[in-house]
């Protein structure tokens, strides 16, 4: 408990109000012109229609802000501004100019720097603009419901992605004011990949088209989507603690097939960047262990997505064969971008673009998760054929 009080207390002293009606006048602006451009592109489109059109929008514009956050950390701008949810109080880096110049004099290669203050600064426009188009698409799902609008999706799972959206930005408040502290940045990129999850569901409720899964293959899915999870956590625990370079070759690691490695403080969580539990310098052997762990575990979760994908093919429905084929080609990316990432020496390039393959195939698996889902409840609903009685 006196470690809680004391985090608490450290991080409050790094938020500071004083911005926050510039910055939520910012977001708002932001989110007018994508608003705009929904109103004015369906003008003449149903309620229904128009809210299906902000959803995809919503999506397209979230899966933006994933990989401008991804650019964000990798780019080791994450304490540009060390103070959250402005720059040393201002809600640009210009009003901290001054603030900026004085770090960046004592540390030209630190942290904060005017460049990294501003892709900080964007990232924090950008996500506070996604958070007005799913606050906006809320209100609009619960006045349709109000107005008995037909075709309406369900407004409790717009509620549910607006609480989710909240509480991704207090994880990026907590990445902020604890220092990029690793189960912090890790847990906000599986918040990042969880948000795009929900508004690809939320995409399928629109036009429902149910996909007969039987019950095997659809636990097949659910299983593939866990193992995406965890992946998707190791991946931000590698990058998190800079353990990409731990391994520069491939496929062994430090010219060996199993390099000594520190599991132990490898993995422990409750921990400052850098630091072991007690403290003390985090081992090169801790960071080799993460590194050969998403390493190992990638094998298997490619091995299942290809087993997933040739059975969704051996449906031989048109719906189901796409969804393989995405899941291949997606596995293909994620295998090519995560080699490019260990031989040529962690290119933001193919960081960003790792990052992006683990987001689309959550939006691939969730969509997938969801029209099966749809088919199971539309088939238990349906009538039971003449002759048969009906199972209770």
């Amino acid at each position: 408990m006196a470690w809680v009080r004391r985090e608490a207390k450290g991080c409050m002293d790094l938020i500071d109000w004083t911005p926050v009606a510039h910055m939520a006048l910012l977001g708002i602006v932001l989110a007018l012109g994508p608003l705009a451009w929904v109103w004015v592109r369906h003008r003449g489109a149903t309620p229904t229609r128009r809210l299906h059109a902000l959803v995809l929008l919503t999506l397209f514009l979230t899966f933006d802000l994933v990989l401008f956050g991804a650019f964000t950390r990798l780019s080791d701008s994450g304490l540009g501004c060390p103070d959250w949810p402005g720059c040393y109080g201002s809600a640009s880096p210009l009003g901290a100019r001054d603030e900026i110049s004085a770090a960046q004099a004592a540390m030209p290669t630190g942290p904060v720097t005017h460049g990294k203050a501003w892709i900080e600064m964007v990232h924090r426009y950008l996500a506070t603009a996604v958070g007005v188009l799913i606050t906006v698409m809320a209100a609009m799902n619960w006045w349709m419901r109000q107005q008995r609008i037909a075709l309406a999706p369900s407004p409790w799972w717009a509620t549910l992605t607006l609480a989710w959206v909240v509480a991704q930005g207090a994880f990026g408040a907590l990445t902020v004011t604890m220092k990029l502290y690793p189960a912090i940045v890790t847990l906000h990129l599986l918040g990042g990949l969880g948000l795009l999850a929900l508004l690809a569901v939320l995409d399928q409720a629109f036009v429902p088209r149910p996909l007969p899964l039987s019950r095997g293959l659809r636990a097949a899915a659910w299983a593939v989507a866990g193992l995406l999870v965890a992946q998707v956590a190791l991946g931000g625990w590698v990058s998190t603690n800079y353990a990409v370079l731990a391994c520069r070759d491939f496929p062994t690691c430090q010219g060996q097939w199993w390099p000594p490695m520190d599991f132990a403080h490898a993995f422990t969580v409750r921990r400052e960047l850098g630091q072991t539990g007690a403290g003390d310098y985090l081992p090169f052997a801790a960071l080799t262990a993460i590194h050969v762990t998403h390493r190992l575990a990638a094998f298997v979760v490619l091995a299942a997505m290809g087993w997933l994908a040739w059975r969704l093919r051996a449906t031989g429905d048109p719906a189901l064969r796409r969804f393989a084929l995405g899941l291949v080609l997606l596995g293909l990316w994620q295998l090519g971008t995560g080699l490019s990432n260990v031989v040529l020496g962690w290119p933001i390039v193919a960081a960003v673009s790792h990052t992006g393959g683990a987001a689309l195939l959550a939006i691939v698996l969730a969509s997938l998760l969801a029209r099966s889902h749809l088919h199971a409840v539309v088939a238990a609903r349906r009538p039971a054929p003449l002759g048969r009685p009906l199972r209770v």
